[in-house]
């Protein structure tokens, strides 16, 4: 196989995730096809040899090809897709995947594609791409040109008019913050099985510097290895919000040092965790 083919297949390893992403970021199924093959004919062009996480490379292409046409959107209203109808669109003689198709039909309901109508377009953008799919505010930083605080800002108000909107599966404060309670509770009391049955397989958990410099990795992947690292700990941790969203909290003295926050779907997609004093400076925390 040569490498021509080889990228072809790693593209197609990942079409039916960038077409998720696509289809929650524009709410139309024909829309978020044309941008997956905007995303492959970039990356038929890129130079593959200075792309280490070609994943992660698609995710943020996919995403910026999809903001630019929020944007062209903005720009001439009069093109604005069938409000009344968001479903899923069919894809004429496109091979169908019944397994991914079904999963697309149930994650992106009319509901949510109302509610994200709501959002302006970089609004809709970082939160589509933090929130559902635990791409981190650095990465999405690069895409929109603002700093990592500026994103989470603009996160925090997306989740706000989220949720005064609408509630939906994937964002039901109540229901997240059940989970991240069971996930505390599991790992004060060093349940692994428990811990890994809360976290998504996928699940990824990122840590700046300071938090990092405190024994855990900037970035680890995977549910069993996360749920390891978890297993026996959070003995100190309290219940709080951060930014809207369920998480846990150390402090000292009344002092906050620590804030991890929680991306919440079916199961934990995602975990922050930030020590930084200047970044925690910059977060709504509820403890509680």
């Amino acid at each position: 196989m040569n490498e021509a083919d080889l990228l072809a297949r790693r593209f197609e390893e990942n079409r039916s995730r960038l077409r998720t992403i696509a289809h929650r970021i524009l709410g139309s199924g024909t829309e978020a096809e044309d941008a997956v093959q905007d995303t492959w004919l970039r990356l038929s062009r890129a130079d593959v040899t200075g792309i280490d996480n070609l994943p992660g490379w698609l995710t943020t292409t996919v995403g910026r090809v999809c903001l630019d046409r929020l944007r062209a959107r903005t720009a001439r209203p009069e093109q604005l897709w069938d409000r009344a109808a968001p479903e899923p669109d069919p894809i004429d003689g496109a091979p169908v995947d019944p397994e991914g198709e079904a999963v697309l039909t149930e994650s992106v309901g009319r509901a949510l594609l109302v509610v994200l109508d709501t959002l302006a377009p970089t609004e809709r953008f970082v939160f589509v791409l933090h929130d559902m799919f635990a791409v981190s505010f650095e990465e999405i930083a690069a895409v929109v040109d603002r700093s990592p605080a500026a994103v989470r800002q603009i996160a925090s108000r997306a989740r706000r008019r989220v949720h005064q909107v609408g509630t939906v599966r994937e964002t039901d404060p109540a229901r997240q913050r059940r989970v991240v309670e069971a996930f505390l509770a599991a790992s004060r009391e060093g349940r692994f099985d428990d811990l890994v049955s809360l976290l998504d397989p996928h699940v990824v958990m990122r840590a700046d510097p300071v938090a990092a410099s405190m024994g855990s990795a900037a970035e680890t992947r995977g549910s069993a290895v996360i749920a390891g690292f978890f297993n026996g700990r959070a003995q100190g941790a309290a219940p709080a919000y951060v930014d809207g969203m369920p998480g846990a909290v150390v402090g000292f003295d009344g002092i906050v040092k620590l804030v991890v926050s929680f991306i919440v779907t079916d199961r934990i997609i995602g975990i922050e965790v930030v020590a930084d004093p200047a970044q925690l400076a910059t977060l709504d925390v509820t403890v509680g």
